[in-house]
């Protein structure tokens, strides 16, 4: 029965029909590169453990895939800018960009490895589509709320980066507050303005209140 030959496997095939018949390993070549394997040393300037300093020592892959990705999905291919400043204000928010989604990649890793089986969802590009959903509605009172309550996918995202829905909502009504803050902040200024106009103006009241109810707004005498 002849054989032919591939690196670290012999190929057997049947001598009448040519027809593969099975594998077979060259142990003895193997084993010799096994013994010509060696060790090498990683020295760390943390304290850590040999575990954890090999899986840093071969994490380097995946920083040098994030940089790829920083060239594809994040736009670094082409800057398609025309000043040096714009140049460097574009690579630090997109490396600012990396730096998070990198720490996105990990804790949803982290996660998934508690995990009995890995949902579909505890990706990067999945979880940032998932959390979009989480968004927040001028209701009729003008007061911004969330649209809806945190659903079950997204607590299990955010608990890979140690949140929970109670955060969702106490950062829902900080940013309710400063909205209105500024909603006010505008009302008081758009206010000024219009008395400034008013006062400013060769019209008479009566003759203002008619332009404004023309236009489709009838405020009160008496405002």
């Amino acid at each position: 029965m002849p054989c032919t030959v591939s690196i670290r496997i012999l190929l057997h095939h049947d001598e009448e029909s040519g027809v593969f018949v099975y594998p077979e390993e060259k142990t003895q070549m193997i084993d010799n590169e096994l013994d010509h394997c060696g060790y090498f040393v990683i020295v760390t300037s943390e304290k850590m453990t040999a575990k954890e300093a090999i899986e840093l020592y071969k994490s380097r892959d995946a920083s040098e895939k994030l940089f790829r990705g920083d060239k594809s999905y994040l736009g670094d291919k082409s800057l398609r800018v025309y000043s040096d400043e714009a140049a460097a204000s574009k690579i630090f928010i997109e490396f600012i960009a990396l730096i998070i989604r990198c720490r996105m990649y990990t804790g949803l890793k982290d996660a998934v490895k508690e995990m009995e089986h890995k949902p579909n969802y505890m990706n990067v590009p999945a979880a940032i589509r998932e959390l979009e959903k989480i968004e927040m509605v001028r209701q009729l009172d003008g007061v911004y709320r969330l649209d809806h309550a945190v659903t079950a996918t997204q607590k299990t995202i955010l608990k890979a980066f140690g949140l929970n829905a109670e955060d969702v909502r106490y950062r829902a009504g900080y940013i309710s507050e400063e909205l209105k803050k500024l909603l006010d902040k505008r009302d008081a200024i758009r206010s000024r303005e219009l008395m400034k106009a008013v006062a400013e103006s060769p019209l008479s009241y009566e003759d203002i209140i008619a332009l404004i109810r023309a236009a489709g707004q009838s405020p009160r005498e008496d405002e």
